[in-house]
C-alpha cells in the first residue's frame, strides 16, 4: 500500500472512535499524550513508550507512535527530569506524536490485548467479568480441554516462547479458562467467582499462590509484556489500513 497520509486530529478521532476511552476510569490519560507534527503518514506501534521504542520509531521515520503504556500516569511525579526528560526530548526534537491507550486497549472485544491474546492461545471468550468488564472468560476455541494445569501452562509457554509461573489445580482437567493481560493478578478472585478452572495473566503477587492452592483453580503468570504484545499492533494496523497509512510494529524485548 502506498501511504496517503492524514491529519493528527483525524488519527486521534479514529483511535477514539474505535477504543471509546470515555467509557473507562483509567490510571492516566488516553489518547494524544505528546503532540507532534500535524500530518501523519506512518505509525509505529509498540507496547511501551520506552526510549528504545522512540529511538526505533525515529529510525523508522514514523510520524506517530501508538502504545499501550504511555508516559503519564495518575500519581506520578510531574517533574520532567532524568528518563522522562530524555524520552520527551526525543519526541519533541523529532516532532513525533505519542498516542497511548491503556484500559481501552485491554478491553476492545476484537482487537484489544485480551482478545488478541485469545487468538494466539486458541481461546474463545463467552463472557466478561471483573471491574469494568476487563476480564475475559471462555474455553478452547476447538471445544477441547486441557488435561491439567501443566498442560495449559506448557501450551502458553509454547505459544509465547517464554517460561511461565504456574500454581494450583494439579491433576485436574481444565475446561473453563479466564484471562486478563498485564498486571491483572487482582482479578483472580473475580475469575474464581466466575467459575474459572484456570486464570491467565501477566504477573503474580504473593496472595495468588495461596488462593490457587486453596480454591483448586490454576493461576498462570506469563509475563506482563508477553501478554500485551498483540493489542497495539492489531489496533494500529486496523486504523492504518482505514486511513491508508504506513504501519510497523516494533517489539522492544522485555523479560517482565
Amino acid at each position: 500500500m502506498n501511504p496517503i497520509g492524514t491529519t493528527r486530529q483525524d488519527l486521534l478521532q479514529a483511535f477514539d472512535t474505535l477504543l471509546q476511552p470515555e467509557r473507562f476510569k483509567d490510571y492516566g490519560p488516553n489518547g494524544l499524550q505528546v503532540e507532534g507534527r500535524a500530518q501523519i503518514r506512518k505509525i509505529v506501534s509498540g507496547v511501551t513508550a520506552s526510549r528504545a521504542l522512540i529511538e526505533a520509531a525515529i529510525a523508522a521515520q514514523a510520524d506517530a507512535i501508538f502504545v499501550h503504556h504511555g508516559r503519564f500516569w495518575r500519581g506520578w511525579d510531574g517533574r520532567v527530569t532524568g528518563w522522562m526528560k530524555q524520552r520527551l526530548a526525543l519526541l519533541l526534537a523529532h516532532d513525533i506524536n505519542l498516542f497511548a491507550y491503556h484500559l481501552p486497549l485491554d478491553a476492545h472485544p476484537e482487537l484489544g490485548n485480551n482478545a488478541q491474546l485469545a487468538v494466539q492461545l486458541g481461546l474463545k471468550a463467552t463472557a466478561r467479568f471483573g471491574e469494568q468488564d476487563l476480564g475475559f472468560i471462555g474455553a478452547r476455541a476447538d471445544g477441547g480441554s486441557f488435561a491439567d494445569a501443566a498442560a495449559l501452562a506448557g501450551h502458553v509457554e509454547n505459544v509465547l516462547n517464554r517460561r511461565v509461573v504456574r500454581v494450583g489445580r494439579e491433576h485436574l482437567a481444565i475446561k473453563t479458562i479466564a484471562w486478563c493481560t498485564g498486571g491483572a493478578q487482582g482479578y483472580f478472585e473475580a475469575a474464581i467467582a466466575a467459575g474459572a478452572d484456570a486464570f491467565i495473566t501477566g504477573e503474580i503477587s504473593e496472595p495468588q499462590a495461596h488462593y490457587a492452592r486453596e480454591m483448586g483453580v490454576a493461576f498462570i503468570a506469563c509475563g506482563h509484556h508477553a501478554s500485551e504484545r498483540y493489542g497495539a499492533p492489531a489496533v494500529a494496523a486496523h486504523v492504518a489500513a482505514q486511513l491508508r497509512l504506513g504501519h510497523q510494529f516494533i517489539d522492544i524485548d522485555n523479560p517482565a
